[in-house]
């Protein structure tokens, strides 16, 4: 059962000295903003999801990590297999790069030049396997290839969603919500050359991406709570149903399912053979209030004061590393440490310059470093180029993101 309450304002200033200590043993400035990955929390959050999963394969979502170097020792971690990418060209360099030969595409794809590296290659076609909901998605495969000489692995992504009320509940990310329609698309696989169906995807983010235990919102968690365990029900009938109906046509591989907010109930599903995980390695902010599991954060960037406009205001330089999704205070960092630090309301987090209030403003002066955790994992990311590695209280190694080695997905 996680915890309700997180680190504590002393763990959070210990952690701040921890993380100032390791910089400053660098014996030279490192630019700014730094971003640094916790190893020790990294790894003990990977067994927790193994643990977690019941003996199922977790396989790695690289979305939340973007950075080669941590898919890389999720996947050594023995519960791991494979990559869940975001992205056709993503999956590619992962394979090139020699970091998974088994990487599934969560999302469908109309990179019609991506594709035609696909096809021209057999041993990326074998390693890698695309997301359809839709005939069209096949159709675009074969626009780009002159015969269907190198076969298509591809999956379908079965609708998770709570029905209920006539109301859809959960990402609405694909058409097929019933068995009729799964079938259907998939007699259109399994009857046309160059493709092959292998596997099926039910991701119920409705249940693994909403946190479920939030204090200041007691009334709303309960409701959501409520939510999740309608889902989880109405789900295992629908795969059961889905199952049964595309045993008929074909064997699966891999049926995969859930997410790091629910990997104990998904993996107790007898239809999913594998669940996905990758929030719950790096553990963001809006993955810190869930009954299923007790928060470890593991990413952090720190961030210079570099103005004192008033006694109880630090303000620090940049900072506006907001998160995707519906824009709201949850979407914005979070000050981490020291403990006691807040945003400002008119303010924010800005691209800029960030001020800082609250009890430990007061005590900061210009050049030290506040730390500040990002409401989703991997995303920050994107603004990096290289991470530093934590391990107890030294930074050991500096390893590229995807933007560091190149990669913009």
């Amino acid at each position: 059962m996680g915890t309700l309450h997180g680190p504590t304002a002393v763990d959070r200033n210990l952690l701040w000295s921890r993380l100032d200590d390791a910089v400053a043993k660098q014996g030279v400035p490192l630019p700014t903003p730094v971003f640094v990955v916790d190893t020790d929390a990294f790894d003990a959050n990977a067994d927790d999801l193994v643990r977690r999963a019941h003996g199922k394969p977790v396989r790695v979502a690289s979305k939340s990590l973007r950075v080669p170097a941590l898919i890389e020792r999720a996947l050594a971690h023995e519960g791991f297999q494979g990559v869940l990418a975001y992205s056709l060209r993503e999956a590619l360099w992962l394979h090139e790069q020699g970091i998974s030969d088994d990487v599934v595409v969560a999302y469908p794809t109309v990179d019609r030049g991506a594709l035609a590296e696909l096809v021209a290659s057999p041993s990326a076609a074998a390693a890698i396997t695309l997301m359809v909901d839709d005939v069209a998605h096949l159709d675009v495969v074969d626009s780009v290839r002159f015969s269907p000489t190198v076969p298509v692995r591809v999956a379908l992504d079965v609708d998770a969603g709570l029905q209920v009320a006539g109301q859809h509940v959960g990402p609405k990310r694909s058409p097929l919500t019933d068995v009729s329609s799964v079938v259907a698309l998939a007699r259109e696989v399994v009857g046309r050359s160059g493709f092959r169906l292998v596997g099926a995807m039910t991701y119920e983010g409705q249940v693994a991406g909403v946190q479920d235990a939030v204090p200041q919102a007691r009334t709303r968690s309960a409701m959501i709570r409520r939510i999740k365990a309608l889902s989880i029900g109405q789900l295992a009938v629908r795969r059961r149903e889905v199952a049964d109906a595309l045993a008929t046509l074909t064997d699966l591989e891999f049926w995969n399912g859930g997410g790091s907010g629910s990997v104990e109930e998904t993996a107790a599903d007898p239809v999913v053979t594998e669940v996905a995980a990758g929030s719950g390695l790096l553990v963001p902010t809006l993955f810190d209030h869930y009954r299923s599991f007790e928060p470890r954060p593991a990413s952090y960037f720190g961030l210079p004061v570099t103005r004192k406009p008033a006694r109880d205001v630090a303000t620090v330089h940049g900072g506006g590393l907001s998160a995707s999704g519906a824009a709201g205070a949850d979407r914005l960092p979070t000050p981490w440490a020291p403990a006691g630090l807040r945003l400002t309301g008119l303010e924010g987090a800005g691209e800029v310059q960030t001020p800082l209030t609250g009890p430990s403003a007061a005590a900061l002066r210009i050049g030290d470093l506040v730390w500040f955790r990002h409401a989703k994992s991997g995303e920050v990311f994107e603004h990096a180029t290289i991470v530093h590695l934590l391990a107890g209280d030294e930074l050991v190694d500096a390893v590229p993101t995807y933007r560091g080695c190149g990669q913009v997905f």
